[in-house]
């Protein structure tokens, strides 16, 4: 088993997860293929991890690349930092900019 992370990603966690629920359970050749085309942000980000986590089975386990399979793969939400837009009449207002952690876990099926 192979497992690749990326840490502040900076993207919510539930828009990764929408991509990642897509490619869930595949083959990793497939997985990229799909997520390649993929028009969403957040599927860049999948895609630069699975490439990862394939390329560390590959490497340190001496794993067939073809017969790779998505075991795990999921997004959590980490630290949230606060930002403020100006506003009118002088005020701030606040926002929150999510980030993400991205963990893929890949085996030979």
């Amino acid at each position: 088993m192979a497992i690749a992370r990326a840490k502040n990603i900076g993207i919510s966690a539930k828009k990764l997860r929408l991509v990642m629920d897509e490619v869930r359970g595949m083959k990793v050749d497939d997985a990229l293929a799909y997520l390649r085309y993929m028009t969403s942000p957040s599927a860049g980000e999948v895609f630069k991890v699975l490439h990862a986590a394939a390329a560390n089975a590959e490497n340190n386990d001496l794993q067939d690349r073809e017969a790779l399979v998505i075991k795990r793969i999921v997004a959590d939400q980490t630290v949230t930092m606060k930002r403020f837009r100006p506003k009118a009449r002088g005020r701030a207002g606040a926002f929150n900019r999510p980030t993400s952690l991205i963990t893929i876990e890949v085996d030979e099926a």
